[in-house]
């Protein structure tokens, strides 16, 4: 078994591995996964030293913490972190033989709101409790309250309004009595950071797509403005949603679409680097975002054993500084990103 490194998250001080574990896939996001599949892919994530796992009721309405607690429950408490999510919170519908959950191969047959007041924060954070099976949850997460999932300015400022008036209280009251060690805002977009660090006092981002191989805009602003405040970061979606696990293959999928003709090419060029250099693409995918001081850790999912050892096997491969040099001098990635030693 490997013994990952830790990195600080943020203000919250809390270690977390470099590699974790992001349990979005155990909720049913794009492939139906059986129990046992489910339970063995876990297992292996304990076994390779992976203690660091981050799982939210929106995955198949309630499914991935289910099957993250059962793993976790026998654990020893103190070996590993646990992060889950706020702002939904889910209750049977109205026709519960009829409901099928949206945007989900399969999950829970539950229904739910976005709640981001006092109340609905400690409804969620209830309800993840009893389906995780367990008694603390180490990090929490602001999750979706940005324009993926509420379009338009006037939702959005409705939401935000709803967690600085209301919701921001129950966290700070759970962050402040040790019932959580870190407060965190899951982010999809650009331009939701600066927001966020203007409106309430986070400890990190759990920032998904906007920093990885194929996209580094955040560098520009978002980053530093997180240096400046001390605010770390997770990385979710390290493989773009799919491209950069996979490769340029016909179906490859980019940001949970399917990749365009441009996105292909810079794919197809990157990975050519990355061959003249012995090293496979979902390696430099995987290792590349480490490389900033702001970034605490990456958390792939996987839904088979197997993947989590391809995984390790990826984190670990040795990528010379050469690879990170030539993709920019290839303009492939920023000349100012900053890489891994």
């Amino acid at each position: 078994m490997q013994s990952f490194k830790t990195r600080r998250l943020g203000k919250s001080g809390v270690p977390v591995s470099e590699l974790g574990f992001g349990g979005a896939g155990l909720g049913e996001l794009f492939t139906r996964v059986d129990e046992k599949t489910a339970a063995a892919t876990l297992e292996a994530a304990w076994d390779v030293g992976i203690r660091y796992f981050d799982t939210a009721p929106f995955y198949g309405s309630g499914l991935s913490e289910i099957r993250t607690g059962r793993l976790l429950d026998n654990r020893p408490r103190g070996e590993f972190i646990l992060s889950s999510k706020v702002g939904r919170w889910f209750f049977p519908p109205a026709n519960p033989d009829a409901f099928q959950p949206s945007g989900w191969a399969g999950g829970l047959r539950f229904d739910h709101v976005h709640d981001y007041t006092y109340d609905g924060i400690m409804h969620a954070y209830e309800q993840s409790h009893m389906r995780l099976g367990m008694n603390r949850i180490d990090l929490l997460v602001i999750h979706d309250l940005d324009f993926w999932f509420h379009k338009t300015e006037k939702k959005v400022n409705a939401y935000l309004d709803q967690l600085f008036t209301s919701g921001w209280r129950a966290l700070a009251e759970l962050r402040a009595h040790g019932l959580v060690r870190g407060i965190g805002a899951g982010i999809n977009e650009l331009g939701m950071i600066p927001r966020f660090l203007d409106l309430v006092d986070l400890d990190f981002f759990l920032l998904a797509l906007r920093y990885t191989l194929m996209e580094h805009e955040t560098l520009a602003e978002e980053l530093p403005a997180c240096q400046r405040h001390d605010v770390g970061i997770v990385i979710g979606g390290v493989y773009s949603s799919g491209i950069t696990a996979t490769g340029p293959v016909p179906g490859a999928k980019y940001n949970y679409a399917d990749a365009t003709p441009d996105v292909m090419e810079k794919a197809r060029s990157i990975e050519a680097v990355c061959r003249a250099h012995g090293v496979p693409l979902a390696a430099a995918a995987l290792q590349f975002p480490l490389g900033h001081p702001s970034v605490a850790s990456v958390i792939p999912g996987a839904i088979h054993p197997d993947h989590v050892r391809k995984t390790v096997e990826n984190f670990n491969h040795a990528i010379p500084a050469s690879l990170w040099s030539d993709l920019k001098a290839e303009g492939l990635i920023a000349k100012d990103a900053p890489t891994p030693a």
